[in-house]
């Protein structure tokens, strides 16, 4: 026998049926009556008696449900024996006991049942166990499916609402639903898993329907669970929509009222149009609000919510490398590491910069991109987003001197680098100019010279001299004077040959001997303009705001100078492909304060703006403003980028008796509890390449059961918190229940 725990202010008739539906038997195998002894009343199938027949009653009343020829009369609708029933075929005219307790006002379900002794196993069998512990069948590649489909088939209210007659309400017009074949098959599956003494049950025929409209769920692939569940979820709610016919209501304008009454008509809106079990259960509202940076418009409104998918932190900071290099010729280049917001501004970057190497308040940092020895572009508009610059580029941090007067009128002289290297191409010796290292910079005023840019560049390199000992100056100078003597015999003896790599250039190269040369070129360095000469006064009139010089090292200068530190530039992000790093561990707190962080809109998203009339790369900030009574939390441990796919092992430290998101409610005037209990864990193993999901339930009171797959088996609290956490399920905890 069978025993149920129910409140008798429910119609008694009700809970008859409610009986016949949840263990699949009929009518006149079905006894109902009082079992506690503590009224007389007796419900002898006798469904002839309204609710105001019986006694009022508002506590718990121990009511006894028996069934004869349990087995038999489970049948599926095709007439088949249930595949889950297997060790109660045989059982003629014997019955199932034990207990259920089954409270419709909370949802909640404890059972325990026992099987007698019977002959079918050949000696005395006795199976104890609790109702909702059955596993399913792995049928290839599905444990993405099976890990969300245990935690929503364990989820209060959802399984009273499952087991009752929700046939009636399935919307099969809605155009937007799966004419109720999705809620039918989810129905269908939950009552087997959820029968007395199931076993495994093998998901086949709602993966048919699941792939019949979801054709990405096709095949045996592995799929991610959270966007299986996304999916879920809001194919039930179409199937299920109680809105026949959904009305157009066009939102009032926000501007001038208070937040709550714009709020309340949004949801209202929003409960028009959808009406459902899992809207009750599940759906909260975000207040979402955009500043325009140009005009400060703001622009409020009031957006449903399914589930929270929260970044963890790794995603929402970016460690960045930038090259820092002096422009008085003070220190030696050094790569700046900093972490900025990886959805913030260039002024974000300059900032933790600024900090990082102490730049003075007369000084400002002029950022820029280098490719292939030269600048291709100067970062210099601080609303720039930061996710324009890739890990594999390489970026530059002048330290400008912003005292002087004429700062503003000065140019801007850019010093590129020149040398020619020698190539043994089959034997013969080529010669060709080549670019290297990273261009310097320094301010200069329209009154300069040729002399002067010779003087500001030499000061620049002072930090690069190697100084050698005087016992080794003559025999360094010695070396390098033959070598100087070789290249330049190489070079003679190309030119008087006619070398086709060589040209007039390489002839001013011998006669200005072992000094720099210097020409006027472009941003690329490409071509070389006029020599600036030396050794004249020779003004340059009106330089432009910025100047870009070529100059060219002879071997001697290249032998005299560190070359080695004006050419280290490290990526913005090295990925370390193959190094172990130390496991992080942060609290779920703190990824729902970075979800709601302000950020600026990528340049993706731009906004609108109804002042401007024009696309703005505005701020964003979301707010929770109404919480629902099962809230579901996805932790985003999948990153991908251009280049790369990965997966975040971040420990995430969640609460498990009591979420408390009190201080992260923007309405102050809700009458809801904000605490939460957590009862199910969808987990993630594995890669990307390669993964395995299960689930961690809340059954039976505090004690945690996981699921993998076909297998179940108890698990301590103490075990839940692992990396591989992936989706979080919480109840809510009414007031009543806080101590």
């Amino acid at each position: 026998m069978l025993t149920l725990c129910v409140h008798f202010q429910d119609n008694p008739i009700e809970i008859y049926e409610r009986a016949s539906t949840i263990f699949r038997v009929e009518s006149e195998l079905l006894h109902i009556w009082d079992f506690s002894g503590q009224t007389t009343l007796l419900l002898m199938n006798d469904r002839t008696k309204s609710a105001n027949d019986y006694l009022s009653r508002s506590d718990e009343i121990l009511l006894e449900l028996q069934v004869y020829g349990l087995t038999d009369s489970m049948k599926g609708r095709g007439g088949k024996k249930d595949d889950q029933m297997v060790g109660q075929t045989k059982m003629e005219g014997s019955f199932v006991s034990g207990s259920l307790k089954m409270n419709g006002s909370t949802g909640n379900f404890d059972s325990y049942f026992t099987l007698p002794h019977t002959k079918l196993f050949g000696r005395g069998y006795r199976e104890a166990g609790f109702l909702g512990l059955t596993g399913l069948h792995n049928i290839g590649n599905t444990c993405f499916m099976n890990s969300a489909i245990q935690c929503l088939v364990h989820t209060p209210k959802l399984v009273d609402y499952f087991l009752g007659d929700y046939r009636k309400e399935i919307n099969y017009e809605n155009p937007l639903g799966m004419n109720g074949e999705l809620a039918l098959a989810f129905g269908d599956l939950l009552r087997k898993l959820w029968a007395p003494g199931a076993t495994p049950v093998a998901p086949r025929m709602f993966k048919l329907k699941l792939s019949s409209f979801a054709p990405q769920f096709s095949g045996y692939n592995q799929h991610d669970s959270q966007e299986f569940l996304a999916f879920l979820l809001d194919g039930l709610h179409e199937d299920l929509n109680r809105v026949k016919c959904k009305p157009y209501i066009e939102a009032g304008d926000p501007d001038g009222r208070p937040d709550e009454e714009v709020a309340d008509e949004y949801w209202r809106n929003h409960l028009a149009r959808n009406d459902s079990i899992i809207v009750n259960l599940c759906q909260g509202q975000f207040r979402s609000m955009l500043v325009c940076p140009v005009c400060k418009k703001v622009s409020v409104t009031f957006d449903p919510f399914m589930y929270l998918s929260l970044p963890l932190p790794s995603t929402t900071m970016r460690t960045m490398t930038v090259t820092v290099l002096s422009t008085d010729g003070t220190t030696l280049p050094y790569p700046c590491t900093v972490t900025v917001p990886k959805c913030g501004r260039l002024k974000d970057l300059i900032q933790a910069l600024s900090i990082a190497c102490s730049l003075r308040n007369d000084e400002r940092l002029l950022v820029a991109e280098i490719y292939n020895n030269c600048i291709i572009r100067y970062l210099e508009e601080p609303s720039d987003s930061l996710a324009l610059i890739r890990d594999g580029d390489r970026l530059v941090a002048y330290r400008l001197s912003e005292d002087s007067k004429d700062c503003d009128t000065s140019s801007l002289v850019v010093f590129m680098h020149e040398r020619v290297e020698k190539h043994d191409i089959n034997g013969k010796a080529e010669l060709c100019r080549k670019m290297f290292g990273i261009p310097l910079v320094v301010r200069m005023s329209e009154c300069s010279n040729g002399c002067d840019i010779h003087k500001q560049f030499l000061k620049l390199l002072d930090p690069f001299f190697m100084p050698t000992e005087d016992s080794l100056d003559d025999i360094t100078a010695g070396n390098a004077a033959n070598e100087d003597t070789e290249m330049e015999d190489a070079i003679s003896s190309t030119v008087s040959n006619g070398d086709a790599n060589s040209d007039s250039e390489t002839g001013d190269e011998l006669q200005l001997g072992n000094n720099f040369s210097f020409y006027l070129t472009d941003e690329k360095g490409s071509t070389k303009g006029s020599n600036i000469n030396m050794n004249k006064l020779e003004l340059i009139s009106q330089l432009p705001r910025r100047l870009n010089v070529l100059v060219h090292w002879p071997y001697r200068m290249i032998e005299k100078y560190d070359t080695c530190l004006l050419s280290l530039l490290p990526e913005i992000c090295k990925p370390e492909l193959f190094a172990k790093r130390p496991q992080e561990s942060v609290s779920l707190y703190k990824c729902l304060e970075a979800f709601l962080k302000e950020e600026p809109l990528g340049p993706e998203d731009m906004w609108n703006c109804p002042c401007c009339k024009k696309h703005r790369q505005a701020s964003k900030k979301l707010d929770l403003w109404r919480l629902p009574e099962i809230l579901v939390i996805h932790l985003k441990r999948f990153s991908y980028s251009r280049f790369w796919k990965n997966k975040l092992e971040t420990f995430i430290d969640f609460p498990i008796d009591d979420l408390d998101l009190s201080t992260y409610i923007a309405q102050k005037n809700s009458h809801l509890s904000n605490h939460y209990k957590l009862y199910a864990i969808c987990n993630h193993y594995g890669g990307m390449g390669s993964g395995h999901y299960t689930a961690f339930v809340r059954h039976g009171g505090n004690q945690w059961y996981e699921f993998d797959d076909s297998r179940v088996s108890p698990i301590g609290e103490d075990e839940i918190k692992t990396s591989a956490a992936y989706v979080l399920f919480y109840q809510r905890i009414p007031d009543t229940c806080l101590t």
